[in-house]
């Protein structure tokens, strides 16, 4: 299906405060600082200093007012405290500035929230970034509305970074391991402008190849999702890293999908279906983005990997094993190629050790590197030349321009990976990049970068629901959730409802019976679930219930799933899956969608459980009715579309025999 993503905007409000003509600043140090940027790097348009008293700042004739300026600036950096920050913001939006950077801190971050509002307010239809935001650096341009030092470079391509983190973002610069970096940008509190539109107005110059994010929180999913179509759409890759829960994803509910589907389990499962790749350290943001600047997005799943140390070989494949990533051997045909050249003595495997017989020349090798690598989508070639300060790496230099010719060869990435990463100097990694061979830096993040960029197939134009507003809610009680499962065609066992056990009638019911105390989120540990019962009226009375509920057990299953739907205050709502029972949270085997969810997408998550071989028929298990559990659980969704009162679902668990599904335990909120 093609995708229908709309196109970039190459033209956005945003477009004069990211590539200015012109600068102001305000302040006096910290506009001095922004100033000294500028000319370091080269800024060829005016940076207007303004201030009341001062005659110059940073060796920059000062203007008194923002009214004496020569025209109105194109972005201006706002250094002075937060109650002068609203008034100046109101004047430059009344002038037509086309932005500005507002710096100060003490608004909605620390409980002003009224305060940020009136900021947004005095700033009507100019753009304004943060406040609480340390700035913009445009290194295409060399514009910087920065207050402090970095550690970039001008550059005539390279990747935008956004960041929620200033520090975070200033030691990202800070890197040297050959990324060239277009933009840098902070977000501050994001009071106006957020990240959707942010991304949008980076990606949208032509000079950028992908998008790199440092984020706590998504302000609104629905608009990110859409940037993500319209980068995908236009080639350009986005690689996240997603650190910090918001207090509405870590909320607790009484239901054990809660607990397993928090706001990390909810992004994770997020990004993978926008396909946006997602990394949980620094080094592998950078790593990923190399290969995203010079590859594009998205990567195949079939790698090799090629070293001359049988060491290198089983440290890759022992970390590649804990980043999801197995190596697959060579076929017959590449075999046969490789042995007339290594000979008998070298063990065709991979990750394969094609030891030194062929170190130094350059023919034979690139013979190895291209016959290894022809038959995946990518490889990984493990290489640490000798530091060029104290030793003369010359003899590496063959293996170096083998795995270049292998990738010219087959069209393939190849990939030197140095096994640290001070083993691979900058220099040379800067001349590889320009020549289109991305060296990656350590074995850990090269392989943590590779497996994010393996990204699974994305449906085009899919979107989160819409948030739905809080209210109060009220747990049904197991009766009243099983009937509306059971009016959604959802199977629930039969059973019946008295307010003592001796008041129930189990005439047209067939035991063992299953007794359970009404009123309770997780009855078991209430000691308010009873199994085998045969005579009701001889059971004891339960401790703190509402009623009781009698039902026919389910005596022929095979298999437990959970299955639970909530409504999520960020990604409008996700749906939980795992193994079942009592033992749903120890276990933590579960994966999240975010809904809508389709019955295929269902199945290829339930692939993903740890403990799927025993839904798969396991050592000669029969096998359970897996469609009818993806039924139940797109029926599930469906509750949830078509009620937005309903605020969470679970079944736990769904037992499964081998032609049914049956609901034997649910917990529902609803809306008061």
């Amino acid at each position: 299906m093609a995708s229908l993503a709309r196109p970039l905007r190459q033209d956005t409000r945003l477009s004069r405060l990211m590539r200015p003509r012109s600068i102001a600043v305000l302040g006096a140090g910290w506009a001095a600082n922004v100033i000294e940027q500028c000319r370091k790097m080269g800024f060829d348009g005016p940076v207007w200093p303004v201030h009341p008293t001062r005659d110059e700042i940073g060796g920059v004739a000062c203007f008194r007012r923002l009214a004496d300026l020569p025209e109105a600036p194109d972005a201006v950096f706002i250094g002075v405290n937060r109650h002068a920050t609203l008034d100046v913001v109101a004047e430059l939006s009344a002038m037509g500035a086309g932005g500005a950077i507002c710096f100060a801190s003490g608004w909605g971050e620390s409980g002003e929230a009224a305060l940020q509002a009136q900021l947004v307010e005095a700033a009507g239809d100019m753009p304004i970034l943060g406040p609480n935001c340390y700035g913009v650096i445009n290194y295409l341009d060399g514009a910087l509305l920065w207050p402090d030092q970095h550690g970039g470079k001008r550059v005539e391509r390279g990747v935008a970074l956004i960041s929620q983190s200033s520090n975070i973002v200033i030691n990202l610069t800070m890197q040297a391991r050959g990324l060239p970096v277009a933009y840098v940008a902070c977000l501050g509190n994001a009071a106006q402008v957020g990240l959707a539109e942010l991304g949008e107005a980076l990606l949208a110059d032509a000079r950028v190849t992908a998008l790199g994010i440092y984020v706590e929180g998504f302000d609104d999913a629905g608009a990110f999702a859409e940037l993500a179509e319209a980068a995908r759409a236009a080639g350009k890759g986005i690689v996240a890293l997603k650190s910090g829960k918001t207090e509405a994803s870590r909320a607790a509910a009484a239901s054990h999908t809660a607990a397993l589907a928090g706001g990390g389990a909810a992004s994770r499962a997020f990004l993978r279906q926008l396909g946006v790749a997602e990394v949980a350290t620094l080094g592998g943001l950078i790593e990923a983005l190399k290969i995203v600047h010079v590859h594009g997005p998205g990567l195949g799943g079939r790698l090799c990997s090629l070293s001359c140390s049988g060491g290198e070989a089983g440290l890759v494949a022992d970390l590649g094993a804990a980043a999801g990533i197995t190596f697959d051997p060579p076929s017959d045909a590449q075999k046969e190629k490789l042995g007339a050249v290594l000979g008998p003595l070298v063990m065709l495997a991979n990750p394969l050790d094609y030891h030194t017989f062929i170190w130094g020349d350059l023919e034979k090798t690139t013979e190895v590197f291209a016959a290894m690598l022809d038959g995946y989508d990518a490889g990984i070639y493990l290489i640490d030349p000798p530091r060029p300060d104290r030793c003369d790496p010359s003899s590496f230099e063959a293996a170096l321009q083998a795995i270049e010719a292998a990738q010219a060869r087959t069209g393939k990435p190849a990939f030197p990976v140095s096994s640290m990463p001070e083993n691979f100097d900058e220099p040379r990694a800067e001349a590889m990049i320009a020549r289109g061979v991305v060296p990656l830096m350590g074995i850990e993040t090269a392989l943590e970068a590779l497996s994010a960029l393996r990204t699974d197939s994305v449906d085009p134009g899919w979107r989160p629901w819409p948030l739905v507003g809080a209210s109060p809610a009220e747990m049904l009680d197991e009766a009243k959730a099983k009937a509306l499962l059971a009016r959604a065609g959802i199977a629930v066992p039969r059973g019946v409802t008295a307010p003592a056990p001796g008041a129930l009638d189990r005439s047209g019911l067939v035991g063992p019976f299953a007794l359970k105390g009404l009123g309770l989120a997780h009855k078991t540990e209430a000691g308010a679930v009873r199994l085998g019962v045969t005579d009701p009226a001889a059971e004891p009375p339960m401790p703190g219930v509402q009623g009781y509920l009698l039902e026919e057990m389910v005596t022929d299953g095979v298999a437990e799933l959970l299955i639970g739907i909530r409504r999520d205050p960020v990604y409008g709502a996700t749906l939980t899956l795992g193994l079942g029972g009592v033992t749903a949270e120890l276990l933590a085997d579960t994966v999240t969608l975010v809904a809508p969810v389709t019955g295929p997408e269902i199945a290829a998550a339930l692939r993903r459980l740890r403990l799927w071989p025993l839904l798969d028929g396991w050592r000669g298990r029969p096998r359970p009715a897996l469609g009818a559990a993806i039924d139940a659980a797109l029926a599930m969704q469906a509750m949830m579309a078509t009620d937005p009162a309903l605020r969470e679902i679970e079944v736990n668990p769904l037992i499964l025999t081998q032609d049914r599904a049956v609901a034997v335990d649910a917990v529902i909120w609803r809306e008061t």
